[in-house]
């Protein structure tokens, strides 16, 4: 009988996945983490209505209309595939305040304090979804990481702020956000359901141009510290009396 092989993992930093994807779906609501109403009361205290938004990977979720739906229409919407931005554009063209680009996330065609407000929803996840160790991230992953952050932080303006939700816990996220390099400070709270056993997520907020903590800059700088070396193995369990004897016969 002939085995069957394993579906092959998604490739989620691919772009040939999401392209297929979208291609698939089209403009048709996908959310992931769930839609705005989920996150709006932690959200709106840092949103005004004059603000020019930029959504980062913003996919085919409802979110970029949902938030023009609320009276904030100066929002501009980037995703790495043509295939998702083709779709949202013609979904969306009676809004003439939603705009559309294809970019990619770690190179910002923008001019630099472009933007009041920077927000994405579980974007930054892609670039860990291979990771086998959240507590030893590769090099790989965190340059990929910093390099977007450090393409946020230009295009925010003094006083702006970055807005991440994703399911990443503090100790796991709050290393590569707490990077004085992109001059800004950082503060989470925890949103969910509020049943005892619904899954939680983070909304973290970088407000630019106002310090870390202390404490955040030390968890910080610990990402860039090596990782512990191997334990070293246990010593051999010393031999029994009988194993002595046998070891000492000559044959």
């Amino acid at each position: 009988m002939e085995r069957r092989r394993a579906p092959a993992p998604p490739r989620y930093g691919r772009r040939r996945f999401w392209d297929a994807l979208y291609r698939r779906e089209g403009a048709q609501t996908r959310e992931w983490l769930g839609g705005l109403s989920r996150f709006l009361p932690q959200l709106e205290p840092e949103l005004r209505p004059g603000d020019r938004i930029l959504v980062l990977g913003c996919g085919n979720s409802a979110l970029s209309h949902d938030l023009y739906e609320l009276g904030y229409t100066d929002v501009t919407s980037i995703d790495f595939s043509p295939a998702c931005i083709a779709a949202m554009r013609a979904r969306y063209a009676r809004c003439p305040g939603l705009r559309w680009a294809v970019m990619d996330i770690r190179a910002l065609a923008f001019p630099d304090a472009s933007f009041d407000v920077v927000l994405e929803k579980g974007t930054l996840d892609v670039l860990m979804v291979e990771e086998t160790d959240p507590w030893h991230v590769s090099p790989q992953a965190a340059a990929a990481m910093r390099r977007v952050l450090a393409e946020v932080s230009r295009v925010l303006r003094p006083g702006g702020c970055f807005i991440s939700i994703t399911f990443a816990q503090p100790h796991f996220r709050k290393p590569h956000y707490a990077q004085e390099a992109f001059g800004w400070s950082l503060r989470h709270a925890a949103c969910g359901d509020g049943d005892a056993g619904a899954f939680h997520y983070f909304l973290y907020v970088m407000r630019k141009g106002q310090p870390l903590d202390p404490r955040d800059v030390a968890l910080g700088r610990r990402l860039h510290q090596p990782p512990p070396p191997p334990a070293p193995p246990p010593p051999p369990a010393p031999l029994e009396d009988d194993e002595d004897y046998l070891l000492a016969i000559q044959l």
